[in-house]
């Protein structure tokens, strides 16, 4: 399947909107100089009920004393997930992610220790789908506890699942797994017909990401 003419070399929240409502995700070729499209078959998700979460991990989310906050340093997440090599995140992705940001459609999840970001995640909502784009970590298991927190939260706002897009034995190790394509576009239109549901008052229930643990996993 050709991908629609909207979604050219050229990235805008438009595009954007149209994407992640289609199925369709940016990844900027560093060697090609383009914008690439993709809407991979298979594709990976987590469902928010099935989160593997191993020993080690739950007790590095009670040893660690981080903060967790949402959309506080959005443009600082998406800087710090670009700065690797060979990175899909360029310069233009972040402008426009960050302009999607302030329309109220891509959200950032930090970590905190000591008033210092030492870890995060970002991705975009669409309806009941969270679409997670990339994350990063300064100390060890940052960026894991970021995404529990993520979850725990996308899961009390009544999120269907995320989209992991492409899986990895990272990801497969905290549960994601894969499905066929169609089945992951009938999801999709299931969780854009929910509405917009990314309530940041959720938040305020969370005192401790352990105290939600069982909620959203299963154990490993």
């Amino acid at each position: 399947m050709e991908t629609p003419t909207l979604l050219n070399n050229t990235i805008t929240t438009e595009a954007l909107q149209y994407a992640y409502s289609n199925g369709y995700f940016p990844m900027w070729n560093d060697y090609t100089g383009i914008m690439e499209w993709h809407n991979p078959d298979p594709r990976a998700i987590f469902l928010l009920d099935r989160i593997k979460v191993s020993k080690s991990l739950k007790q590095a989310i009670r040893r660690n004393n981080f903060i967790y906050t949402i959309n506080t340093a959005f443009s600082d997440v998406i800087k710090a997930c670009a700065d690797r090599d060979d990175c899909w995140i360029n310069e233009e992705i972040i402008e426009c992610y960050t302009e999607f940001h302030k329309q109220g459609n891509a959200h950032s999840f930090e970590v905190w220790n000591n008033n210092t970001l030492v870890g995060g995640l970002y991705g975009i909502s669409s309806g009941a789908a969270f679409c997670g784009e990339s994350m990063f970590s300064r100390v060890s298991d940052a960026s894991k506890c970021a995404f529990i927190y993520s979850c725990i939260f996308l899961s009390l706002c009544g999120f269907h699942f995320v989209d992991s897009q492409y899986i990895n034995h990272h990801t497969e190790l905290l549960g994601a797994f894969e499905i066929p394509k169609q089945e992951y576009l009938e999801r999709l239109d299931g969780a854009l017909s929910v509405g917009y549901c990314f309530d940041i008052s959720k938040s305020s229930l969370i005192k401790h990401p352990i105290d939600f643990i069982e909620s959203i996993s299963q154990n490993s």
